[in-house]
């Protein structure tokens, strides 16, 4: 599993993830048996919707008395989820419940119950009358403190929450995912919608947590275009066959292994999140990078010293041919670019390195950034 780490750097609950594509759950459909006939090709999945209360488990018996979808129907949630969770053990799949709840208390007596092997994913997505009426699902994006509640009553167990949420709801998706960064979720599962990656940008601009895109990913382009805009990982639901996840998890690690970073940002210039500040030149000619310095305030100089810092005894220090004095000014490798190709070869550095180096640095760029867990006044 270290090639996989070193391939793409994804650690949950302490463990490495195998590849950054995954299943999402779907409501009567995904259970440990289902994730682990495709086990050979994803990283991570999340079975359910399981209900764990009273009012969500009617709702659930309610939706599959009208005969139009399917549920997982049982009498005690505890019982049926430590069972799922043991038969996903025989997997190296990382494992992750996907959970309709309506109380703290309700998630809070189940992660009691069943301890910190798995993730929890808290069901802010599902868009079912009944299940908005029993107070879960989207009912929790019209209802942030509610939802900021539930997380905190999760990680009082220790545990690492996901949050599973559907894009355009809430009233404005960056003042709910900084609501759920700062009570403290891990993970945002982010159901995109007809949003796309513009949507994800937004998202990834306004929390350091891990982004999981979710919706009508099934083609290594679109995949591609999802993790450049932001994304750590991307899940499929109904169209998580073995045959689009092997081509994915395929396609993905011949990528990562060509290219050094398989999630690199699209430049600054070219519409890229601010992961791509790593890429950026020196702040002297008008163009994206210092209107958004602005809006992060984030001075010249301070971005100057930062990157500079950053670098300093490593490969990117160098660089008197390129145009700044040095590489940690320089664009990544899929633009042409004489002078850095020139230095990189001269200091004996392989692009695939390069990029690597360039990730190293965006990772510290990004801590700059969100450098502090914002303080929840409501704790």
């Amino acid at each position: 599993m270290m090639d996989a780490f070193e391939r793409f750097g994804l650690l949950i609950n302490d463990r490495v993830v195998r590849t950054p594509v995954g299943i999402a759950s779907m409501a009567g459909m995904v259970d440990a048996s289902y994730v682990i006939e495709r086990s050979e090709h994803i990283g991570f999945a999340f079975i359910g919707g399981y209900s764990i209360d009273q009012s969500t488990m009617n709702a659930a018996k309610a939706m599959a008395a009208q005969g139009e979808r399917k549920e997982f129907i049982y009498s005690d949630p505890v019982v049926e989820l430590k069972a799922q969770i043991a038969n996903m053990e025989k997997s190296t799949v990382i494992p992750g419940i996907n959970l309709r709840g309506s109380t703290p208390e309700a998630f809070s007596s189940l992660a009691g119950a069943i301890g910190d092997k798995v993730v929890y994913e808290i069901d802010a997505h599902c868009r079912q009358p009944e299940m908005i009426a029993a107070g879960c699902g989207e009912y929790y994006l019209k209802k942030p403190d509610a939802l900021a509640a539930i997380i905190r009553a999760l990680k009082a167990h220790g545990v690492t929450v996901s949050v599973k949420i559907r894009a355009g709801v809430a009233a404005d998706d960056r003042e709910l995912v900084r609501t759920l960064w700062k009570a403290g979720a891990d993970i945002l599962h982010i159901d995109l919608m007809d949003f796309g990656p513009a949507k994800l940008r937004q998202i990834r601009n306004s929390c350091p947590l891990m982004l999981i895109a979710n919706n009508s990913i099934t083609s290594f382009d679109k995949m591609k275009d999802m993790l450049s805009h932001g994304a750590d990982m991307v899940s499929l639901a109904r169209q998580s066959d073995i045959r689009t996840l092997s081509g994915l998890d395929a396609a993905i690690t011949r990528y990562a292994d060509e290219e050094g970073w398989y999630n690199a940002p699209k430049q600054l210039c070219r519409g890229g999140d601010i992961r791509s500040l790593a890429f950026c030149c020196m702040p002297v000619k008008e163009c994206p990078l210092i209107p958004t310095l602005t809006r992060m305030g984030i001075t010249k100089e301070k971005y100057i010293r930062t990157k500079q810092e950053a670098v300093k005894g490593t490969p990117l220090e160098s660089g008197q041919q390129t145009c700044f004095g040095s590489l940690v000014w320089c664009c990544k490798t899929s633009s042409p670019c004489m002078f850095r190709d020139m230095t990189i070869r001269q200091i004996g550095l392989s692009k695939k390195e390069y990029m690597r180096r360039k990730r190293e640095l965006s990772d510290t760029l990004m801590s700059g950034v969100f450098h502090d867990m914002p303080t929840d006044e409501s704790s």
